[in-house]
C-alpha cells in the first residue's frame, strides 16, 4: 500500500501543474487585468468588486500628476491608460509583475507555491494566506454542517427507500427529491429570502453573517442558537440538491446489492432482515456512497457555496474567490484555486484509503492508479 500512497502523491505534481498552467493560459488571454483595473478607478470607471487599492493607493493619490501635457502620453497596449504617463504605467507592471515574460512570471508562481508562499493581494494590504485564515472559519462552518447533516438525513432515507422500492413511501419521496434536484440552490436561496428572511412575507431569518451584533456577549446557549439560527437558510439552500443526490445514490446502490446471490443465501440462512441489511449489504453498498464522499465535500466547502455566501452576505472562500476573479487579483485567484486542487486531491487519497479500511477485499499494491 505504501507504494500506491507513493504513486498518487507523485501523481499530485504534474496535475497541479496541469491545473496551474492551464488557469495561468486562461488568464493571459481574458480580457482586463489588474493595471487596467487600477486605471479604471484613476479615471472613475471602475465596475469591479468592493476591493481597495492599497499597492496602488499612493498611484493613485499621485495620479494627476501622472497626466501626459495634452494627453500625449498614450499607451495603447491598456485600455483607458490614454493621457496617463507612460512611467506610471510601467510602474503600476512592475508592482504586479507584469514587466516579466508570462513564462517567467509562471515559473516563479510554481516555485512560490511550492514553498506555499501565494504572496500579497493586488489590493488589499494582506497576504493570501491571511487573507484565506479570515475567510476559512465561515466556508468551513457551511461544508462540515453541509456534508453531516446531508449524510445524516440522505444515507437512511436512501436506505428506506431501497427496503420500500415500488411502494407509496417510495413515490413521494422520489417526487420530492426529483423537484429539490430540479431547483437551484441560488434560486430556492432567494426563494427562502422572499418568503422567510423580510423580503415579502415573514422576517424570521437574519440576512447577513454567521453571527448577530454583539454575539461574544451572549451566554453560551444562546451563542448556539444563534450561530445555527444564521445557518439555517444558508444550508437548506446549499443542501438541496446535494441531499437528493446522496438519496439516490445511496438507494441504487443497495438496490443493487439487495439483488445479488450472497443476499438470497443469508436469508436461506435463516438470518434476520437486519442482519442481512446491515451484516451483509451495508458494507458493500456503502462503498459507492464513501465514492462521492470526497467530491460532495469539496463541493460543499467550495464550489457549492460560491452563490450561496454571495447571496447571503456570508464572508467565506467562496465569496473570496467570486470577487478575486472579478477585482482580478491574480494572486488570490490562483492561491485559492492551488489551495482547493491540493485538498481535493488528498481527500481523493484518503478515500481509497477508507475503501481498504472498509473492504479488506481491495488490494492497492496490486492496483493501477
Amino acid at each position: 500500500m505504501s507504494a500506491y500512497i507513493a504513486r498518487r502523491i507523485l501523481l499530485m505534481i504534474p496535475t497541479l501543474l496541469g491545473i496551474l498552467f492551464v488557469s495561468f493560459v486562461v488568464v493571459q488571454f481574458a480580457p482586463g487585468g489588474p493595471v487596467e483595473r487600477v486605471i479604471a478607478q484613476l479615471s472613475g470607471a471602475d465596475t469591479g468588486g468592493n476591493s481597495r487599492i492599497s499597492g496602488g493607493g499612493d498611484f493613485a493619490q499621485r495620479a494627476p500628476g501622472q497626466l501626459g501635457a495634452g494627453g500625449d502620453a498614450i499607451n495603447s497596449k491598456y485600455r483607458g491608460a490614454q493621457g496617463l504617463d507612460p512611467d506610471f504605467i510601467k510602474k503600476l507592471e512592475v508592482q504586479f509583475g507584469f514587466d516579466k515574460p508570462a513564462p517567467e512570471r509562471f515559473a516563479l508562481m510554481v516555485w512560490n507555491f511550492a514553498r506555499f508562499d501565494f504572496g500579497k493581494s493586488y489590493f488589499r494590504d494582506v497576504s493570501v494566506i491571511q487573507l484565506i485564515k479570515e475567510k476559512l472559519p465561515v466556508s468551513i462552518s457551511l461544508g462540515i454542517w453541509l456534508t453531516l447533516i446531508t449524510y445524516l438525513i440522505s444515507i437512511p432515507l436512501g436506505i428506506r427507500k431501497a427496503v420500500k422500492d415500488g411502494t407509496r413511501f417510495d413515490t413521494w419521496t422520489s417526487a420530492v427529491i426529483i423537484v429539490g434536484f430540479a431547483i437551484p440552490g441560488f434560486l430556492f436561496a432567494i426563494l427562502l429570502i422572499i418568503l422567510f428572511a423580510g423580503g415579502s412575507f415573514f422576517n424570521l431569518f437574519p440576512l447577513r453573517g454567521l453571527t448577530s451584533d454583539g454575539w461574544s456577549q451572549f451566554p453560551w446557549y444562546w451563542k448556539i442558537i444563534d450561530y445555527f439560527w444564521h445557518l439555517t437558510l444558508p444550508l437548506i439552500s446549499m443542501g438541496l440538491s446535494a441531499f437528493a443526490t446522496m438519496t439516490l445514490l445511496t438507494k441504487n446502490s443497495f438496490l443493487d446489492e439487495i439483488r445479488k446471490q450472497y443476499v438470497m443465501t443469508a436469508r436461506a440462512k435463516g438470518c434476520s432482515e437486519n442482519q442481512v441489511l446491515y451484516g451483509h449489504i451495508f458494507r458493500n453498498a456503502m462503498l459507492i456512497v464513501i465514492a462521492g464522499f470526497p467530491g460532495a465535500f469539496i463541493h460543499a466547502f467550495f464550489s457549492g457555496s460560491l452563490l450561496i455566501e454571495t447571496i447571503f452576505s456570508l464572508d467565506g472562500l467562496g465569496l473570496l474567490s467570486f470577487e478575486s476573479v472579478l477585482n482580478r487579483d491574480y494572486p488570490v485567484v490562483f492561491g485559492t484555486l492551488y489551495i482547493f486542487s491540493l485538498v481535493g486531491l488528498v481527500v481523493n487519497l484518503i478515500s481509497d484509503l477508507t475503501y481498504m479500511w472498509i473492504d479488506p477485499r481491495i488490494d492497492f499494491e496490486a492496483r493501477e492508479v
